[in-house]
């Protein structure tokens, strides 16, 4: 996504979601992981989910961007960041919980199942994932980003084999019901699965 890695995209999008804020949504997840958990936030952008996140959980930005991630760090010298794609979550670290805000609306359904496996590898016994979704079934294409829209029950069936479902529930960012979130914990799979 070249949108993401280019300055002046960057500074536009920032602008475009300064009136934003995701804090309806960590509030819902604060409701399932003890306060001080380690909680990596995937597509972090401009850090304002992470900022709020910080303020009750050990917070790991991380974007595929590096230039969300240089302009973040400019304001927040001892943030803790790393530079990660999505899907492959090319790290070593173990979390508590992941969470994101429409930053999987980015990946097909491939890339999406490859994404839950990784999180699932990345994630403590007992771990909990947050995302939120555009709501629908169809595909569009900005700039060079393509954006799926997924119903629930799709994510819990790409989801189903390694986390079981503990809530969804849809709400409005532009209008009535055009967005979903669900939480999901990490499943005891048997060795022979």
């Amino acid at each position: 996504m070249n949108y993401y890695n280019n300055n002046e995209s960057v500074k536009e999008y920032i602008k475009m979601s300064d009136d934003y804020s995701g804090t309806f949504l960590i509030d819902k997840l604060r409701k399932h992981l003890t306060p001080g958990s380690s909680v990596l936030e995937l597509g972090m952008g401009p850090g304002k989910d992470l900022n709020t996140l910080s303020k009750y959980f050990k917070t790991i930005g991380s974007d595929s961007s590096q230039v969300f991630l240089d302009l973040y760090k400019l304001n927040n010298k001892n943030s803790d960041l790393l530079n990660l794609d999505a899907v492959t979550l090319d790290t070593e670290r173990i979390f508590d919980g992941i969470y994101s805000n429409k930053v999987l609306i980015h990946l097909d359904e491939d890339e999406l199942r490859l994404s839950f496996l990784r999180q699932y590898e990345v994630l403590r016994e007992e771990g909990i994932i947050f995302h939120s979704f555009w709501y629908g079934q169809k595909v569009e294409t900005f700039f060079d980003m393509k954006f799926y829209y997924y119903t629930p029950e799709k994510i819990l069936k790409i989801a189903e084999k390694y986390f079981s479902f503990i809530k969804i529930e849809y709400y409005a960012e532009m209008e009535n019901e055009d967005s979903f979130y669900v939480i999901m914990k990490k499943r005891s799979l048997k060795v022979n699965e």
